[in-house]
């Protein structure tokens, strides 16, 4: 099953704990014994420091997150830290299991204003805990250990600016020049989506302009105005390739999607389409209409749904 962006993130934090939790403890066990003491926390530290795989710094805090050792780092200590106060960052506003041992969710560093995470390793004696050991890691050093999430295949809708929404039956459709030649702009995408290597389209109707980008040359997008989308010479531009074998979408039913598409932008005057997208290879459509409501759906589902549905 496709891991979504936050089963995604949970396979790399189980994977980060896992790598850390035991050098930490052993670490927290070697500093038990100097607690209290600045300059043998630190060399403690210093000595643990490259045990710790990808961390930036070491520090140890007292059970009131106040700093009581410098910061420890690849170039040595850092004495400016000393004395910190960190009871306000968010680490230490995060519950520590019972086991304690905790890997932060991701917050954006004060030192280098960088998405970062910090662990924190109880510190215990045989009276109790003592305080913590943290350790800060920068998310640029972290390996990455899961697979890249796909986008969900189901229907979403987002909701967009409440002040478009509110005004909504206050405003009307004004035609566009794309609108006035709207069946040659759809055939010429038509003709680019099926036969010529486009494998992403966005469609701004209101605004007579279509972004498109082509297979042979994914990382830049080009953009189609007015004037080209009424020129089926542009065609030409683009050279004839076959339609690729992978797509989620089926060659045959671009034409049903885009008049679709036209149906949705026509039929009221009041609610009508803005903006539309199509991706052959994730077979998602996106509609985004002038109440500034987005929705996100499979092509199929696109098909099945006739324009009394949306109006």
């Amino acid at each position: 099953m496709a891991l979504s962006w936050k089963d995604s993130i949970y396979v790399q934090r189980e994977e980060l704990a896992r790598i850390l939790r035991e050098p930490l403890a052993q670490l927290a066990g070697k500093c038990a014994p100097v607690w209290g003491d600045r300059e043998k926390l630190d060399e403690v530290l210093l000595e643990g420091f490259p045990d710790i795989p990808h961390c930036a710094f070491l520090y140890a805090l007292g059970t009131d997150a106040v700093q009581i050792s410098d910061n420890v780092g690849p170039t040595g200590p850092m004495p400016e830290h000393f004395g910190r106060d960190r009871s306000q960052r968010p680490y230490m506003k995060e519950p520590i299991p019972s086991w304690g041992f905790l890997l932060s969710d991701a917050y954006i560093s004060l030192y280098n204003l960088r998405p970062s995470l910090t662990a924190l390793q109880v510190v215990h004696s045989d009276h109790g805990a003592l305080g913590y050991l943290g350790a800060d890691f920068d998310l640029r050093d972290l390996p990455v250990t899961s697979e890249l999430y796909e986008e969900p295949g189901y229907w979403r809708q987002v909701k967009g600016d409440p002040a478009i929404r509110g005004g909504l039956f206050q405003q009307t459709r004004v035609e566009s020049p794309m609108d006035r030649n709207l069946e040659k702009a759809l055939s010429i995408l038509e003709e680019l989506l099926t036969q010529r290597g486009i494998f992403q389209c966005q469609i701004h109707f209101s605004s007579s302009q279509a972004t498109i980008w082509v297979a042979d040359d994914p990382f830049r997008y080009r953009i189609l105005d007015h004037e080209a989308l009424t020129d089926p010479d542009i065609c030409l531009v683009y050279p004839l390739q076959p339609y690729p074998e992978n797509a989620l979408i089926p060659q045959g039913d671009i034409g049903a999607i885009l008049d679709t598409m036209r149906s949705l932008r026509l039929a009221d005057k009041t609610i009508y389409l803005r903006m539309a997208s199509i991706n052959l290879f994730n077979g998602m459509i996106s509609l985004t209409f002038s109440c500034d409501g987005s929705h996100y759906m499979p092509y199929l589902e696109f098909l099945l749904k006739d324009t009394s549905f949306w109006f």
